[in-house]
């Protein structure tokens, strides 16, 4: 029996495979590029004939993009509860956190956590399998090729993982340079005599190019206040979704100035003030640690050049002078 399976699993056939597999999913990437690939005049009549379309879809998934995803997407989706079902925790605390977690990285739609289960079981069998297929065309059959493709899978499993904890902290740190800007604007905007929501409509068209996230963020909170949600769920909410720490405290600064009725713009004009300090001050503490962490590349790199260049003809020196019989005998 083993001899057989050797036989059928041979490094040739599992080489093979894999090339097969990379064409195929090629092939896929690009004919769902194809289809996908409209002109932009088709777009905008689509965006006419189905006015609300647009709004439906960035309420779903916190993008100003459609839900149609390709023939890809589709097979994901419609895949994902029966992919998702080994990795779907039990309790909804878990599934809360995994919905927390993605939503701070910016997908919202209401099957994001079973996508991002998906993504990882995937992720698991392309790296077992494809990884395992290449180790073994490689190696050849043998028990470290197994811990190779099971180290391979493991990394492709968590690779999800690290994706969306690179994009959620790609997008805090995008709102955290760019609100004291949002903030300052919204000042100017508010002492034009503009309401709050008009101010953060207006902040969402003019920042779109600068800071994308803050204006999509402010964008999704306009859309929900004109569905008819209370100001404060919805600022509270902005808080919350993107765990960014002044991004709450300026909700919550907001709040009290809609509930106690004060200024709204000395509110945004302090808490822009303060940001903009704690900004400077987290800017001067990364230029204070700069010299200590030049130490490990002076030390590792730099230094023994330095050394070989000053110590080098002084230790030759002392060598000819220590032991003159070496060098007679060369």
């Amino acid at each position: 029996m083993h001899a057989l399976i050797a036989g059928i699993l041979s490094p040739t056939m599992m080489t093979q495979i894999a090339i097969f597999g990379a064409v195929a999913a090629a092939a896929w990437w690009l004919l769902d590029l194809l289809q996908n690939g409209r002109p932009r005049a088709e777009q905008r009549l689509e965006e006419f004939r189905e006015p609300n379309g647009r709004k439906s879809d960035l309420l779903r998934d916190g993008r100003g993009k459609s839900g149609r995803g390709g023939a890809f997407t589709r097979a994901l989706k419609k895949a994902s509860p029966a992919l998702s079902a080994p990795l779907q925790p039990k309790n909804d605390s878990e599934v809360n956190k995994t919905r927390e977690k993605l939503n701070m990285a910016g997908f919202r739609g209401e099957n994001a956590p079973q996508l991002f289960w998906s993504l990882k079981t995937i992720g698991l069998a392309v790296g077992f399998f494809l990884g395992g297929g290449t180790v073994l065309a490689i190696r050849g059959a043998d028990t470290d090729t197994l811990t190779y493709a099971g180290v391979i899978g493991g990394l492709m499993f968590y690779a999800p993982e690290l994706a969306v904890m690179f994009i959620k902290r790609s997008r805090q740190d995008n709102i955290f340079y760019g609100l004291p800007d949002a903030l300052d604007l919204m000042v100017v905007c508010v002492e034009a005599g503009l309401g709050l929501d008009q101010a953060m409509r207006k902040v969402s068209e003019e920042m779109k190019k600068s800071y994308g996230v803050i204006a999509e963020e402010f964008a999704l909170c306009n859309l929900q206040l004109q569905m008819g949600r209370a100001r404060n769920e919805v600022l509270h909410d902005l808080g919350g979704r993107t765990g960014v720490d002044d991004l709450k405290a300026l909700a919550a600064i907001l709040i009290q100035a809609d509930k106690f009725g004060s200024s709204v713009a000395q509110a945004l004009r302090v808490q822009s003030d303060s940001m903009r300090t704690r900004r400077r001050q987290l800017a001067e503490e990364k230029a204070a640690k700069t010299a200590v962490k030049l130490i490990f590349p002076l030390v590792i790199f730099i230094f023994p050049a330095i050394f070989v260049v000053l110590v080098g003809p002084a230790a030759i020196t002392m060598i000819n002078e220590l032991f003159p019989s070496m060098n007679k005998g060369s």
